[in-house]
């Protein structure tokens, strides 16, 4: 079983830890594919880890690096960064792509946390 790593409250989750942290996860899952060179990526984490808190019991929010995990980063198309896809059940139910409010990133996750 991989071992699951935080940063704040978001789980960090690499190309070798995806599909079990993600694919087999029993509450929704967004994924934010960031990096370290991408401005837009550092202005949302800070809201990222406070709705990680908010919907802690009701969704997992998770990190991953694509510069270090490419395979899962080609498999899903990330193309621009942030993107952040929201999966349930194994498969991707919504996405958004570039950084936004967090009042907008609230609202986002509020469809898709009570699924």
């Amino acid at each position: 079983m991989p071992q699951e790593t935080t940063v704040g409250s978001l789980t960090t989750v690499t190309d070798a830890t995806f599909a079990e942290l993600v694919l087999t996860s029993d509450r929704p899952v967004v994924v934010d594919f960031w990096a370290e060179w991408c401005p837009p990526c550092k202005m949302i984490e800070k809201s990222l880890v406070e709705l990680a808190q908010e919907f802690d019991d009701r969704m997992v929010i998770a990190k991953l690096n694509s510069d270090e995990n490419p395979q899962t980063t080609r498999r899903y198309q990330v193309m621009s960064l942030p993107t952040l896809l929201v999966f349930r059940r194994g498969e991707v139910v919504s996405s958004i792509v570039g950084s936004r409010p967090k009042l907008h990133l609230r609202q986002s996750l509020t469809l898709h946390a009570g699924l």
